[in-house]
């Protein structure tokens, strides 16, 4: 009876070793016996080129270079994303080279756009095939006539989801550099210094923001704050749907936060930015795309 039960205990331990044993390789995903264990693995985020070889714009005046070389005029060639000029060495040129930006870069934007435009400006892009797309819309979404004609935020981030989908269905993988909306508030504590620039703001240039400069009513106060939160919501909506592209990059805040003076703005209206203006949103841009990783 004693060596059958020892018999027995022996035989029990090498089972139950044989099965802890197997039991132990699936749990870390070793081979077993019966074969392989597999675990689901998710593909990884393209890399990064900070060297696109091509480049195509899309947004608003300021992307256009508006009133930065004369008075209610486009000027593309001082363009921070595509422009050609030697004194802003636009974000094209540094990536491209001044010769092939000349073949191989596309302004899309238009003055005056908002963001339920960047849609079929980004179908205008697609088509050209670009291995980088700029992005720079939103302030006019916040400078209208009255706060409560602002694009709500629901609906800038809705445009703006169909304009990164539109752009997708054509090239999936092209990348995109998204800035932020400018700090209107700080645009218009640097531009009321100017009696000229304030005179011109009168004509009706972002009235939400600049009208009635001079005045520190609790109306007037309310207003700029409100356009200010707007313009700041607007930002935390490029971020998140830029977040959710693995080929997007938004500049961190960055241009919203550039502490931007009278120098950076257009003698013409102080409210776009001058040449020069131009030239610290191309250094922006340039450093954002190049970035080894984000």
């Amino acid at each position: 009876m004693r060596k059958r039960s020892h018999r027995a205990r022996a035989v029990a331990a090498a089972v139950a070793a044989v099965v802890l044993g197997a039991a132990g390789c699936d749990a870390v995903g070793g081979d077993s016996p019966g074969g392989r264990a597999h675990s689901a693995r998710p593909s990884p985020a393209p890399s990064w080129n900070t060297r696109p070889d091509s480049v195509a714009a899309v947004g608003d005046s300021i992307t256009r270079g508006f009133d930065a070389c004369s008075v209610l005029s486009d000027c593309p060639e001082v363009s921070w994303a595509t422009g050609s000029s030697p004194g802003v060495d636009s974000l094209a040129v540094r990536l491209l080279g001044r010769e092939r930006a000349a073949t191989h870069s596309w302004n899309f934007a238009v003055t005056g756009a908002r963001m339920a435009d960047l849609p079929a400006q980004m179908a205008q892009a697609a088509a050209h095939r670009p291995q980088l797309v700029t992005v720079m819309a939103g302030a006019n979404d916040a400078c209208r006539d009255s706060t409560a004609a602002m694009t709500s935020v629901a609906d800038f981030r809705a445009r703006f989801e169909e304009a990164l989908h539109t752009l997708r269905e054509t090239l999936p993988k092209a990348q995109v550099y998204v800035a932020s909306v400018p700090d209107l508030k700080r645009l218009w504590s640097q531009g009321r210094t100017n009696a000229l620039g304030k005179q011109i703001w009168k004509l009706g240039i972002c009235p939400s923001m600049l009208g009635d400069a001079d005045s520190f009513s609790a109306a007037a106060i309310l207003r700029r704050d409100t356009v200010q939160d707007r313009v700041e919501a607007y930002n935390a909506v490029l971020k998140d749907v830029c977040a959710k592209d693995r080929s997007c990059r938004f500049d961190g805040n960055a241009v919203h936060d550039f502490r931007f003076g009278t120098a950076q703005l257009s003698h013409w209206d102080w409210f776009h930015p001058s040449t020069d203006g131009q030239a610290r949103l191309a250094e922006i841009a340039y450093r954002t795309v190049t970035a080894k990783s984000r």
